[in-house]
């Protein structure tokens, strides 16, 4: 008769070997490899934002395969797209919704700092109401911008950064100086 131990088979699949780390690094390893995103896509911009979960780029090697509709089941914002002061109250309560920790990704110039459209209505930069990670540049961005962008947040949270403690910027942005966050 075999004896049985009280583990979940990770005697058998290791053996004698042991493996240790701190609880904080295996939590932000796993959190790094299931981020689930909250798509904004608000204006052009979420067509690349929707290739980018399609087959040719495969964001489902990173963890990243499910957009989830829901706020309360999503751990990454995903803004794309020209956001409004009337669509910026709704985007910062969709923001609210989510648990923590969570990071906000910002796609597009429109959405970094309201490209070509200055006017009264725009939000010129989601950072004026927002804590913002990570800003992919482009207009509309390429997906494998949206990709990079992602690996980059993966970098940042397995190193225990998030909110704006680390301005992250993935593309081009030659003159790009962010703002103070501002509730709107």
């Amino acid at each position: 008769m075999e004896e049985r131990s009280p583990g979940m088979g990770l005697e058998k699949a290791l053996g004698d070997s042991l493996m240790l780390t701190k609880l904080e690094d295996a939590i932000n390893w796993c959190r790094k490899n299931s981020l689930f995103p909250m798509p904004m896509g608000i204006s052009c911009c979420a067509i690349e934002m929707m290739a980018f979960a399609g087959p040719r780029f495969d964001s489902s090697r990173f963890g990243s395969e499910v957009f989830r509709f829901s706020p309360r089941q999503a751990d990454v914002m995903i803004v794309a797209g020209t956001t409004t002061y009337k669509m910026a109250r709704v985007v910062r309560k969709i923001y609210d919704q989510m648990p923590d920790p969570k990071w906000v990704i910002a796609m597009g110039a429109c959405t970094s700092s309201g490209g070509m459209y200055r006017t009264y209505s725009v939000v010129q930069g989601i950072d004026q109401f927002l804590p913002v990670d990570l800003y992919v540049a482009g207009c509309p961005p390429r997906p494998d911008n949206l990709l990079h962008a992602l690996m980059t947040l993966q970098q940042k949270i397995q190193r225990r950064e998030s909110k704006g403690s680390t301005l992250g910027l993935v593309g081009e942005f030659p003159h790009h100086k962010p703002k103070s966050p501002i509730v709107a």
